[in-house]
């Protein structure tokens, strides 16, 4: 039986628009390929909404579906991804975040609706990419 899961991802200290050699830094959720819901890099908040399907996988652990969701089955996650978006122009990824629903609380599975709380500065002040797992990820039902 498939099932809908919303999520919130709540970002706060943003690195800033000019992040050593980039200028005009935004961050975004990843749809399929692109960028969804770009945020500046200076803006107090980045907060994006978005549903994935999840349904049992054979083995009874949770799968998940959906145009947000990347990577093989057992190793699902979403990306936030960071680019230069300059005024009239395109967006141009530099880097992206990972975040996976192998960290998602059996709470927040239950309740079909959980929020992503992570800062999105690393500790060089650069947008925070990689693999982002907890405790730099702080997950709760929404």
């Amino acid at each position: 039986m498939t099932q809908r899961l919303a999520l919130r991802v709540v970002g706060r200290e943003l690195p800033g628009a000019e992040c050593g050699e980039f200028r005009d830094v935004h961050v975004a959720v990843q749809r399929g390929r692109e960028p969804e819901g770009p945020v500046r890099g200076d803006a107090p908040e980045a907060v994006w909404e978005f549903e994935v399907a999840m349904a049992p996988a054979l083995d009874g652990t949770p799968d998940f579906r959906g145009p947000y969701v990347q990577g093989a089955r057992g190793a699902r996650f979403f990306y936030l991804t960071w680019g230069e978006l300059p005024p009239g122009g395109d967006f141009a990824m530099f880097r992206r975040a990972k975040l996976f629903f192998a960290d998602l609380p059996e709470e927040v599975l239950a309740a079909g609706a959980g929020v992503a709380e992570l800062g999105l500065t690393d500790g060089a002040g650069m947008p925070r990419c990689a693999a982002v797992r907890p405790p730099h990820v702080a997950w709760h039902t929404g």
